[in-house]
């Protein structure tokens, strides 16, 4: 059983900022590039950041500026420092990771989501 939780959602005022967090449990022997993603109402899922398990990172270019993506490996955990949010930040922020099984196996796991909203 793997598990990847996030936390750290939340209402926020705009202008302001959250530190998302992910953390990965279960039969994990080995943790691949994490990432997150959103998805805003009536929208698909979107690509916001990701980090290597060595701590090389990519933007989306519409959060580029604003957010800050950063992993502990001893936590298995991933963060998303967000800043200067807008209204338009309003979504679900969903964790995803590429795990290597304590059975072999390869995959790739999505979290359950956290809300953010972003009032005007």
């Amino acid at each position: 059983q793997v598990h990847l939780v996030e936390s750290g959602g939340g209402l926020v005022q705009a202008g302001g900022s959250l530190r998302l967090s992910c953390a990965a449990s279960g039969s994990i022997f080995a943790i691949g590039p994490m990432g997150w993603y959103r998805q805003a109402p009536g929208k698909q899922r979107v690509f916001l950041a990701l980090i290597t398990s060595g701590g090389v990172t990519s933007y989306a270019d519409s959060v580029q500026d604003r957010f800050a993506i950063s992993r502990n490996n001893a936590k298995n955990t991933v963060y998303l420092q967000m800043n200067s949010l807008k209204p338009d930040d309003t979504a679900v922020y969903y964790c995803n990771a590429d795990l290597v099984l304590r059975t072999g196996a390869s995959t790739n796991y999505w979290g359950q989501g956290t809300q953010v909203t972003v009032s005007s």
